[in-house]
């Protein structure tokens, strides 16, 4: 049951909204309100807008109520931005409009655009949005603008901070601003004095503070999402250009994203990449600081562990499986539209690191096998290492950043604290190029022990990333809810307090997707952990990614495959814990529609999945286990006597058909649904485009 309030706001956005499009039932509040992080809040309503009109109308009847509300597209953040126990505004359907502006120059998309679409959008141009995060296949315009995404070969100079023209948003009071329309600028400033004043104060405040301003200018010589955009204060002068940049990054936290502009980059035609093996990680650390130099696009860092963690891969090189322990890779990619140059930089490149030994002979490759198994076995660390995981764990990614000369110490820093705290599994692999590592490793979050375990892990790590070695503890994920007690600790008292000002000057009620990104909440990163029971060995593997979606035909129908594996995870937990067994049968109650019936089980998820999880298998199975003894009876004895069963259909057709001759459609109609009530709906209704039977075959050839 809704409490009073969610349910006034449910009842008054009824009268605008379809109300199909407004979830409160257990099983679809829990399948939309999961995301890719490990925390788990479960929204007391899911709202899928469809346009800026009826966000406007959630935003300002959520005000009124004192409602707090989360904005989400793809929902594949790491850090858990996206999730809520208040009011989910899911906006994906209804937000895939786009227009090429400026000869192409730029783009406009909404949020509800994966990053991918974007780019065939731009690539008969030769053209793309800079943003290229590893999920660009399933992230949505709208997360990659709200976390400030990055990438593999965009590096800082191509990220969404960098490269984003113009932005339309609606803040916590219905206010919208579009940052291309001349007269939305007007109103605002005329409408909103007092915050424009603010952003001002803070522009001055910090622009007066030498050693503030130096810090933030050092703070994002390296990759940082830690926090606020707070470099929207130093590097701009114009209030309406530093709002437009601080919204890049804000995590949902202080406006709705309806729209952004991106200035397009350059797609080069000819690509090709080589994977380096190094002896050692500092002899990779120091090739990487002399590639810094070279005519690289991406340069990506795989430890000895991520490297086994992919060398079962039917298209993995036979020697990964023999490299010694100490071994280290790079993955280097190279670009050119002319094909002659692009030889020419590979030849650079190998010059540059000349003086560095590599442990075995390297090629760069044109050659789309290679070429894509290479940038595959990268792109899928992370499901790929939490496929491997323990059943019953979670998938932990923690994602760094250290100053480059830095960062071979920091690398083999962060293996000791691995090793001391026994995080035997956990990999280490991302942008050499940029100093920015990912850390990935399984949590068991079902004891205090293990609880324990994750936080003294958490805190000693933030003192070796910003005291040891002065980097970023954030560097492209997003600050979310598991780094959020420790963005003080990285910036200090002074930089906090314009962070916290920055939220109060947008959401001055706190209500716009709260506790991510501020949060006074010292352990809020060991709260509201997700659980991950045992479900069925064929998705147990699922780390809930959500790289399967865009390639499902039922996503937006019914439920995802992601969110099928929620649901039957729930299930699951329910029926061993016994803890609620009225959520169970809610729950139970919606299944075979939204899990089952509705699922096309034809796979496709699992050309998209890292760890090929066939969620459709699952579903058949789930099926099987569901059918009664009778019906498998039934169904054994019609699969053994096809000749019989099709003959006895040909004439029941034939039958139907000549009654429907014989009364004509009228009556006909009125017989067929008359059988149908008194049959309780057992009888299915005819209709006049039912067919007659067909002749039997003559599987006999004449001579």
């Amino acid at each position: 049951m809704l409490s009073p309030s969610y349910q006034k706001l449910k009842d008054l956005l009824s009268t605008t909204i379809d109300s199909k499009r407004i979830l409160t039932n257990p099983l679809q509040t829990l399948a939309y309100g999961t995301d890719a992080s490990f925390y788990r809040l479960i929204p007391k309503i899911v709202i899928l807008a469809h346009n800026e009109t009826e966000v406007i109308e959630i935003i300002r009847q959520a005000k009124k109520l004192d409602i707090a509300l989360t904005f989400r597209a793809a929902g594949t953040s790491l850090s858990g931005q996206a999730i809520t126990d208040s009011v989910l505004v899911v906006a994906t359907h209804g937000w895939k409009n786009f227009e090429l502006l400026d000869n192409n120059q730029k783009i406009k998309l909404e949020p509800g655009i994966v990053g991918a679409r974007a780019n065939t959008f731009l690539a008969p141009h030769g053209l793309k949005i800079g943003p290229d995060p590893a999920s660009i296949g399933a992230a949505m315009i709208g997360g990659i603008v709200a976390n400030n995404a990055s990438g593999m070969c965009c590096g800082t100079a191509q990220n969404s901070y960098q490269t984003i023209a113009d932005i339309r948003i609606i803040l916590h009071d219905g206010t919208l601003l579009d940052t291309a329309d001349s007269n939305s600028i007007s109103d605002f400033k005329q409408n909103q004095k007092g915050l424009i004043q603010e952003i001002e104060n803070l522009r001055d405040q910090i622009k007066n503070d030498e050693t503030l301003y130096h810090l933030i200018k050092n703070k994002f010589k390296i990759k940082n999402t830690t926090g606020y955009s707070i470099n929207a204060l130093v590097d701009y002068e114009d209030p309406i250009d530093i709002i437009k940049h601080l919204m890049v990054g804000s995590e949902g936290t202080l406006a709705f994203i309806s729209n952004v502009t991106f200035k397009t980059v350059i797609d080069e035609k000819y690509k090709s990449c080589s994977l380096l093996i190094f002896k050692t990680i500092q002899d990779a650390c120091n090739a990487t600081i002399l590639l810094k130099s070279a005519p690289v696009a991406a340069v990506e860092l795989l430890d000895r562990e991520s490297i086994r963690s992919v060398e079962n891969d039917p298209d993995a090189p036979e020697y990964f499986k023999t490299l010694p322990e100490s071994a280290c890779a790079l993955l280097v990619e190279c670009r050119d539209n002319d094909l002659t140059i692009l030889n020419q930089k590979q030849d650079e490149i190998r010059l540059q690191i000349l003086s560095i030994p590599t442990y075995s002979h390297y090629e760069f490759t044109r050659d789309p096998k290679k070429y894509y198994f290479n940038w595959k076995a990268r792109k899928g660390l992370l499901p790929t290492v939490g496929g491997l995981r323990k059943n019953g764990t979670s998938v932990i990614i923690e994602d760094v950043a250290f100053p480059l000369p830095q960062l071979a110490e920091a690398t083999l820093a962060l293996k000791d604290l691995f090793k001391k705290y026994e995080y035997h599994d956990a990999v280490l692999f991302g942008h050499a190029l940029e100093g920015n590592l990912h850390l990935v490793f399984s949590q068991d979050f079902s004891n205090q022990t293990e609880v324990d375990r994750y936080e003294k892990l958490m805190s000693e790590l933030a003192i070796l990333v910003v005291d040891r070695f002065n980097g970023s503890l954030k560097a492209e994920h997003g600050t979310g809810r598991n780094m959020a007690p420790f963005v003080e600790k990285e910036w200090g008292v002074t930089a906090y307090q314009i962070m916290k000002r920055i939220k109060t000057i947008f959401d001055p009620n706190n209500k716009i997707n709260p506790d991510v990104l501020i949060n006074p909440d010292p352990k809020a990163h060991l709260k509201n952990l997700k659980p991950m029971p045992e479900s069925h060995a064929i998705v147990d593997k699922c780390m809930e990614c959500g790289f399967c979606e865009p390639h499902c035909v039922s996503e937006g129908l019914t439920l995802s495959p992601r969110q099928r594996i929620v649901i039957a995870r729930e299930i699951s937990r329910l029926e061993e814990n016994k803890e609620d067994l009225q959520r169970l049968t809610e729950i139970k109650k919606d299944v075979t529609y939204q899990l089952d019936e509705t699922c096309a089980t034809d796979g496709l998820c699992a050309l998209a999945c890292p760890v090929y999880i066939d969620t459709g298998k699952f579903v058949k199975e789930w099926r099987a286990n569901k059918v009664s003894n009778s019906d498998k009876k039934t169904a054994a004895y019609i699969g053994s006597h096809m000749a019989q069963t099709t003959a006895g259909m040909r004439f029941g057709l034939g039958f139907i058909s000549g009654c429907h001759n014989l009364f004509g459609t009228q009556i006909m109609t009125l017989l067929s649904n008359g059988f149908h009530f008194i049959s309780f709906g057992k009888i299915p209704k005819w209709i006049p485009e039912m067919p007659k039977g067909a002749n039997k075959i003559n599987t006999h050839q004449q001579q």
